[in-house]
């Protein structure tokens, strides 16, 4: 029985979804090249790990003939649809529900992420939170401030200040903290390959971090900022606009567009982004589980 079923906005005819495997990367990529900066995430994986699951951390679903893919989705700790049709979201749904679930989150284009949601709601929910309105930004603008030149790469050795920064952000963010049920060793591991990668900037005030952010995600065409946080005593001072300003200017070494997506609501970091020269070109969303 298909998920739509009795579901009169739910009724499209779910395609036909399978697992695609090494040797099938060529029909991704042209999906993703259709927007390379809303697919950042899904092309610095891909570009990792190609199709092989072990290295990918995960899989992706196709949807539609997997010679010239209508659809795709990447499935691992996040479920990130890839250009979905409603007819590729009804398909992944069915197949999402036999599968069972085991990410952590969805997240991508709001319409897509939205639709999903209300196709597995009634056999994965409820959510812990649904942020369904997060402005897509892209830093096309001139900035309006100058760059805080104070804000650098984060070093090896600052690893600890470094982590625990991480841990406080991520914890107020997602509101719950990255190091519980055992997540200590693989968190403590990716910041440090963030530093070791020179994803990672920071401002430090003698030995404390008072703003640091990350690149999340980084491919040929785009990087994902993603971490932003000021430390609390600092926050009001207007630092995060000039800290943003010379984080685009560090990331367009990594990739030539800087794109991040945040909350709505998060008016006070939304405008420090209008300063950095951030322009808002989409809306995600994001289902947390």
């Amino acid at each position: 029985m298909s998920l739509a079923d009795g579901d009169h906005e739910l009724t499209t005819r779910p395609a036909p979804v399978s697992i695609l495997k090494p040797g099938q990367e060529e029909a991704v990529w042209r999906l993703i090249a259709q927007n390379p900066q809303r697919h950042c995430f899904a092309a610095a994986r891909l570009a990792s790990g190609g199709l092989r699951s072990d290295l990918l951390g995960g899989q992706i679903w196709g949807a539609g003939d997997p010679a010239r893919l209508e659809s795709a989705m990447l499935v691992g700790a996040n479920m990130v649809p890839i250009q979905a049709t409603a007819a590729a979201i009804s398909g992944f749904a069915d197949f999402a529900v036999r599968q069972g679930r085991r990410c952590s989150s969805i997240v991508g284009s709001a319409a897509e992420v939205i639709r999903l949601w209300q196709h597995l709601e009634p056999w994965w929910g409820p959510a812990r939170d649904v942020r369904p309105d997060q402005p897509f930004l892209v830093a096309t603008a001139p900035a309006r401030v100058s760059p805080d030149l104070r804000v650098r790469r984060a070093r090896t050795a600052e690893m600890e200040p470094v982590f625990s920064a991480c841990v406080e952000m991520f914890t107020e963010e997602v509101g719950v903290s990255p190091l519980i049920a055992g997540g200590e060793a693989g968190y403590r591991r990716k910041i440090a390959e963030m530093i070791k990668a020179g994803r990672s900037f920071v401002r430090f005030e003698g030995n404390t971090p008072i703003f640091k952010a990350e690149l999340g995600a980084v491919s040929a065409h785009a990087c994902q900022v993603q971490g932003v946080w000021v430390h609390p005593d600092y926050r009001g001072q207007g630092l995060a606009s000039a800290a943003m300003t010379q984080v685009v200017e560090l990331a367009k070494t990594h990739a030539p567009m800087v794109t991040l997506y945040v909350n709505a609501y998060n008016e006070r970091a939304l405008a420090a982004y209008r300063q950095a020269g951030f322009v808002r070109t989409d809306r995600f969303a994001t289902v947390l589980f």
